[in-house]
């Protein structure tokens, strides 16, 4: 093995100039310089390019290749500040490892930020799944002391760099949980009125923001604990209070997309509104999974009014998106002037660009050595952990045409949660035990990040890694009643991941509604259900022939449904799940019911748990095709799942991202 001082010294360079002054120079009026504002989000604990679901590299994600971006970036530019939006500590099988089955001591250092501490970030923010292990876990591994009930007060080891996050309020202090800002004094180098070079210093303000949503979607973790306020009157609170302690520039780490619905305080995307509050410099977004700007983007929040998705504007103000796991590294060059005062931004000399890990030729840039380095120990344990045998299956689960009506993947999920719940109800809650058990279930990975971003289980023996790969997020499983009218609403609401399709169009058009997640695609494998979803019908109106046991559902009939509690608290916003139907959470996550589950039944088959559709699309004749993308040559997967109507138009579908082209033949 070479010794590390031959390897390439990326990290090095995270390290400030070491050639700087004592003492940065008092700037002129007159005086110019860029500052290079860089953006990693939504990490999702994705230190390396490895998919530990797989249990295979993965060279598409990994913030060992974003290292390689950053320091390029460094290299680049000569003033550059470095921050994370947040959605960093959850969301792999690494993550989950460190949170919950070997937990991290106190003294010891979390992965992800043992590799962001190298790198040389500046600053970061909170998302929503930062707060899905608990308030204990996130003061732990942030190095904070949360004024909390059930957090103790004592401080572990944190990452040595500021955490932000100003819209989030402790209920027993009433104060901020983490700290709201913080003005940053980083030195530049500048050029005075006549092009000559110096150093000087300015004064950078960042404010962080999550979704307030959280306490719907975490209430078993933050429910009397904390209060969130919406961004709008968060900003309007402390850009003037951050102005007036000198700060020269504001940057916005929001961890969030754009809505532009009218404005609400709980609302999940508030962005639209956050940059029209004066005072913000550049606004730095997440959550959404996306690259921001993009000229090409047909997602609906980057075709708003007043955004700009070629420049990277949200009303004028420079704005970025870094998609997620490392992919891409958002930049935002802001160009300063000294009024004799202080540094002030352009607006519209900013310019703002998504770099890419993947290269024109669609290679990857090399992933930095010294990332893996760090975290090797954690890495060979997880592995070995998801290694765990829990069971086997003599068929393939997979999510490619999930959103055709391939259940391979789902049903076993469903199968999970109801017997479950139907075991936990007998037990506690005889009251409800005569009414019908259903569940619903979502294909979770569904494309959104990629190619390769689909759920597939080989048909064997079954791990850890697999139930991770079938199961991906932390919930707890939840149960609501509902009736047969609040199940037709839930219903209609997944539905919405299709497009509206006109029969009469000659045209090509899109099956699948990109702007609507695939994970919100809940649908039921219950024999004693089944319904169409007619793609004529405008969303809201599709839902048709929805059947109890062979007869039409009553609108009175009243269910027990097991969910997770992201859906059960108002997750997705669909109608009526806001909390108030839930019956009881499991102590259970949704998960480890999944993984109890298939050792109980050692052996899965596909006819009794991987092939059991509750929905078929109405059928109508088109004039022309409908089309959607999924990966290429798996059309025998579409065949085993009974698709017979579902076809392969090409091998590639011209977007450049490795997707194939299919269509789908709705008569059929």
């Amino acid at each position: 093995m070479k010794s590390r001082q031959h390897r390439p010294a990326c990290l090095v360079l995270s390290v400030f100039i070491a050639a700087a002054p004592a003492f940065a120079a008092q700037p002129k009026a007159g005086a110019s310089a860029e500052l290079a504002v860089l953006e990693t989000t939504d990490l999702h604990s994705a230190v390396v390019g490895y998919d530990y679901f797989k249990l295979a590299d993965d060279p598409s994600m990994g913030l060992d290749r974003t290292a390689s971006l950053i320091a390029q970036a460094r290299r680049d530019f000569p003033n550059t500040l470095l921050f994370d939006n947040g959605d960093t500590i959850q969301g792999n099988a690494l993550g989950d490892y460190q949170a919950t089955v070997d937990p991290l001591p106190c003294g010891q250092l979390l992965g992800i930020y043992k590799a962001m501490r190298k790198i040389g970030y500046d600053g970061i923010g909170i998302g929503n799944h930062d707060f899905n292990f608990g308030l204990a876990y996130l003061a732990q591994v942030t190095g904070q002391r949360l004024d909390v009930a059930g957090v103790q007060k004592k401080q572990c080891a944190g990452p040595g760099f500021p955490v932000v996050l100003a819209n989030v309020y402790s209920t027993r202090t009433h104060k901020p949980l983490f700290e709201p800002y913080r003005i940053l004094s980083k030195r530049i180098r500048a050029v005075d009125a006549h092009g000559r070079p110096f150093e000087a210093s300015v004064r950078v303000g960042i404010i962080g923001f999550t979704p307030p949503a959280i306490l719907n979607w975490d209430r078993r973790w933050l429910e009397g604990k904390i209060y969130t306020e919406g961004l709008v009157e968060t900003a309007k609170r402390y850009l003037p209070e951050m102005r007036a302690k000198g700060a020269d520039l504001v940057v916005a780490i929001s961890h969030g997309g754009l809505d532009a619905s009218p404005y609400a305080p709980t609302m999940e995307n508030g962005n639209y509104y956050l940059a029209q509050v004066p005072g913000i410099d550049a606004l730095l977004l997440g959550h959404s999974h996306q690259a921001f700007p993009n000229p090409s983007s047909t997602v609906a929040q980057f075709n708003l009014p007043q955004v700009d998705k070629a420049r990277g504007r949200v009303f004028g103000v420079p704005t970025v998106m870094a998609n997620l796991w490392g992919k891409n590294l958002g930049v935002v060059r802001l160009q300063l002037r000294y009024d004799g005062k202080r540094w002030h931004a352009d607006r519209d000399a900013a310019i703002v660009e998504n770099r890419t890990t993947q290269q024109p030729d669609k290679q990857y840039v090399a992933a930095d050595p010294a990332v893996m380095d760090l975290v090797r120990s954690e890495h060979e344990a997880t592995i070995r952990y998801v290694k765990t045998p829990i069971g086997s299956a003599d068929f393939r689960m997979s999510t490619y045409f999930a959103d055709l009506g391939d259940v391979s993947a789902i049903q076993v999920v469903n199968q999970a949660q109801a017997a479950y719940v139907q075991q936990y109800v007998a037990a506690n809650l005889p009251q409800y035990a005569k009414l019908p058990v259903l569940s619903v279930s979502a294909p979770f990975k569904s494309g959104s990040a990629g190619v390769a971003d689909y759920t597939d289980v080989a048909a064997g023996d079954l791990a850890l890694n697999n139930a991770a790969d079938l199961y991906l997020y932390p919930n707890a499983l939840a149960v609501v009643k509902i009736d047969g009218a609040g199940l037709k609403a839930w219903l209609e609401k997944a539905a919405t991941r299709f497009n509206t399709i006109d029969p009469d169009r000659t045209a090509p058009q899109e099956l699948v509604n990109t702007g609507f997640a695939g994970y919100n695609f809940d649908s039921v494998t219950s024999p004693e259900i089944g319904y169409e979803i007619d793609l004529t019908q405008p969303p809201g109106q599709r839902i048709r022939k929805l059947q109890l046991r062979g007869a039409p559902l009553e609108p009175g009939q009243e269910f027990l449904v097991a969910t997770n509690n992201y859906r059960a608290s108002g997750g997705g916003n669909f109608p009526g799940l806001d909390g108030s139907r839930t019956v009881f959470t499991s102590p259970d996550a949704s998960r480890d019911v999944l993984i109890g589950y298939i050792k109980e039944r050692k052996r899965l088959n596909h006819a009794a748990d991987g092939a059991q559709r509750s929905w078929r699309f109405t059928k109508v004749q088109t004039k022309g095709p409908v089309v959607f993308h999924s990966a290429p040559g798996k059309l025998a997967l579409a065949r085993a799942a009974g698709l017979e109507n579902v076809t392969q138009v090409a091998a590639d579908d011209g977007q450049g991202k490795g997707f194939a082209l299919y269509a789908v033949d709705l008569a059929k």
